[in-house]
């Protein structure tokens, strides 16, 4: 007897944008945008596409470059490796993606979804692409922004085939939206090529378009199919792949904006009308609720988030000098090796993505091995960040409490943090060692977190006033509890983060 499962469609509560999914046999695998966190590439895994788990991580380092090692004091934010393709086919697995910062395209390759992933490139640039293996032995990719292109690749998807396919065949209209169609998710069904794309007409939300055709160079006729609000966002929801379950029903995984805490994953209902053209949600609507086939009613999911520093929830902001690192389940030592004036600039901060709107993250530091002029502690990381934390002046430790706002706008790209961060509270204090906490109300008129600090075993107080908090297109990430340590006179010291708590409140 088949058993149906119903939940919310806002699967995961937490930033995993630009979503692509397969299923293989009774399993769902999910591939999501990391940028420029390490390890990267991310793939979760779920039994029903309402409950998800961490499955694997696609690469550990990316290129040895110092923008991706924050060697440069710049790093790769914003950029790095986006909106990845996710595809099985003969038994294989294929992950393929562009970084923004190296100009490449990647493909993985590996016989397990568990890997171990084998790395080549794809000779081009294909933004936002997407692959199909066609019945007849053929490979395309599907790539672009504003002007999407069909490209026949070779056999071994090495790069173009010469005298193969390359045309453009959907364009939008520039005066028309404020972000052109991209995010392509191809697939063939039922003899039919189909093409999903995002895009932003103007006075309207994100919106998914489909465009549909018989033959596969086309001509493709498309309409948008999903231009919808959720929970009252005032955010459409918009670019995702769909995938059939095992009773033939078809669901689609789009991206949703939810302010500083990014991107979410939302699970809309897919059907196709009688003229074989996709359906989302019920009336254009997105539902809050939806039933699903249950493949393994017993299965008991882990956490997407986690007290050990082992855990795959955590990763590096940019790729650490693992020579400056020692991580237990219970520890976390940093040793620094150069100076910096923020902690945007800071090598080998821990990071863990915020999980729901309402969530706290408490950590024990000891500090006292700190140089002068260090910062160390709990940060809610992204563009416009907040901390708490211990310094070292003449010898004596403060507490401090600081914020930094960018100067730019927040649609801003590749832009860089040179200043030195605002310190808001700094109180001179006898220990070395102290509890921190960050907890954050992240509803849509809140947007903050607020700062607290323990000594030994007494109760958390609250450390000035909350911090806003807002997203930002310079790190293109939704907010994270950032571990970190840095220096601004000396380097060498080290300290120890150790009993790190998270709470979904």
């Amino acid at each position: 007897m088949s058993i149906y499962k119903t939940g919310s469609a806002n699967i995961i509560c937490s930033d995993y944008p630009d979503p692509d999914i397969i299923r293989v046999d009774d399993a769902y695998y999910m591939v999501s945008t990391t940028m420029y966190f390490f390890p990267g590439c991310v793939i979760l895994r779920s039994y029903n596409l309402l409950d998800w788990e961490f499955c694997s991580y696609v690469f550990d380092q990316l290129e040895d470059t110092p923008g991706q090692k924050l060697e440069d004091n710049r790093g790769v934010y914003g950029r790095g490796m986006w909106a990845a393709c996710l595809r099985h086919h003969n038994n294989k697995f294929y992950v393929s993606f562009v970084a923004n910062d190296t100009q490449k395209t990647y493909l993985y390759t590996a016989d397990s979804i568990t890997g171990p992933w084998t790395k080549s490139n794809i000779q081009g640039f294909y933004h936002d692409m997407s692959i199909l293996f066609d019945d007849d032995g053929r490979v395309f990719v599907t790539h672009g922004n504003m002007n999407i292109h069909l490209i026949e690749l070779k056999e071994d998807l090495s790069g173009p085939k010469e005298n193969g396919i390359d045309k453009i065949i959907i364009q939008d209209i520039p005066e028309k939206v404020c972000l052109g169609y991209e995010g392509s998710h191809f697939y063939k069904i039922n003899n039919k090529y189909y093409i999903f794309l995002i895009h932003f007409p103007n006075g309207k939300y994100r919106t998914q378009a489909c465009f549909v055709s018989d033959k596969i160079e086309g001509p493709y006729i498309g309409q948008d199919v999903l231009c919808a609000d959720y929970k009252n966002w005032n955010s459409g929801i918009a670019q995702g792949g769909i995938v059939q379950t095992p009773d033939h029903k078809w669901y689609g995984i789009l991206f949703q904006d939810h302010g500083a805490l990014g991107r979410m994953p939302v699970l809309v209902p897919v059907v196709f009308d009688e003229n074989n053209f996709p359906v989302f949600g019920e009336t254009t609507a997105s539902p809050e609720e939806v039933t699903v086939l249950d493949n393994r009613p017993d299965y008991k999911y882990a956490p997407l988030y986690s007290n050990d520093f082992l855990n795959p929830a955590w990763q590096w902001n940019h790729y650490p000098n693992k020579k400056l690192v020692s991580v237990s389940s219970e520890k976390l030592c940093i040793t620094t090796n150069k100076l910096v004036k923020n902690i945007t600039q800071c090598a080998n901060t821990y990071t863990q993505r915020v999980f729901t709107e309402h969530c706290e993250g408490s950590v024990f530091l000891n500090a006292s091995n700190m140089k002068n002029g260090d910062f160390a502690g709990l940060c809610a990381l992204e563009s416009e960040y907040a901390f708490i934390g211990l310094t070292k002046e003449n010898d004596q430790f403060y507490l401090v409490k600081a914020t930094h706002t960018s100067k730019h706008s927040p649609w801003t790209m590749n832009v860089y943090d040179d200043e030195e961060p605002g310190i808001v509270e700094k109180r001179q204090v006898s220990s070395s060692s102290i509890n921190l906490k960050i907890a954050f109300n992240l509803e849509k008129d809140v947007q903050q977190a607020t700062l607290f600090y323990a000594n030994d075993n007494s109760p958390f107080n609250q450390l000035g006033t909350p911090v806003p908090l807002r997203f930002t297109l310079d790190h293109f990430t939704g907010v994270r509890f950032g571990l970190f340590y840095y220096s601004t006179k000396e380097s060498g010291g080290q300290i120890e983060f150790s009993v790190f708590k998270i709470t979904i409140c």
